[in-house]
């Protein structure tokens, strides 16, 4: 993101700030007791170059995160669930796809089941025996899945939510995980995009009525103290 619209951005955000401090907006949703991280499409088609999905900060920031947030909680037994996106019928000719009309806005044929290279979770932070891989077909990784479900039936109160894109699949997610009586947390270092000033502009807007944003380094610590605590 080049350095003018930084600037840019950073100015309509103290601007912003004033507006929502004054109207009561910005408040914390704060950590729970029972925590589970969500990774929201880092599949390959997602982290590696060269698919129209690609996205930023995917190898220097991104993927570095989310293998300590995953490490911090495969310590203490917390549940990861690793969300990806495919399609069975990829023919948009075929009214019966299961891409719904969302081919109409973005490339979602590409992402075709049966190429599982494309779908799989990117090898770095692959999932192990016992964490979910849930397949989303819309962009929030609650609708029309079992997430909420399984989420309940953990005794989860908390998601600490990584993944691409800000814009869309991490804001939806976070979105309908708040309106499913879950503490959200968005991973402030582990979220993208593709478009310059897409991550900080939703992440602003995130934090003021969705979702507390929280960087990586106290996500980590908050899962570590709560898993010490059970433990």
């Amino acid at each position: 993101m080049s350095q003018q619209l930084m600037e840019m951005l950073e100015q309509a955000f103290e601007e912003s700030t004033k507006l929502y401090q004054d109207r009561g907006f910005q408040r914390r949703v704060g950590f729970g007791k029972k925590p589970a991280l969500i990774n929201v499409d880092l599949a390959n088609a997602w982290t590696r170059p060269g698919n129209p999905f690609t996205c930023d900060k995917i190898d220097d920031e991104i993927i570095p995160g989310v293998q300590r947030l995953l490490e911090a909680c495969r310590a203490h037994g917390f549940p990861v669930i690793h969300v990806t996106t495919c399609y069975q019928v990829t023919d948009r000719e075929n009214p019966n796809t299961d891409m719904g009309l969302w081919h109409n806005k973005i490339p979602v044929d590409v992402v075709d089941q049966s190429n599982e290279d494309l779908w799989a979770i990117d090898s770095r932070i692959a999932p192990i025996e016992g964490e979910q891989v849930l397949i989303k077909k819309r962009a929030s990784s609650f609708h029309g899945t079992y997430l909420a479900g399984f989420l309940r039936a953990a005794g989860v109160d908390t998601i600490l939510v990584t993944g691409v894109t800000a814009s869309a699949c991490v804001r939806t997610t976070l979105c309908d995980g708040l309106a499913e009586g879950f503490r959200t947390i968005a991973v402030k270092e582990c979220i993208g995009d593709r478009v310059p000033g897409a991550v900080a502009w939703n992440l602003f807007d995130i934090d003021a009525k969705f979702a507390d944003v929280e960087p990586v380094d106290k996500c980590v610590d908050y899962l570590n103290t709560v898993g010490a605590a059970k433990g």
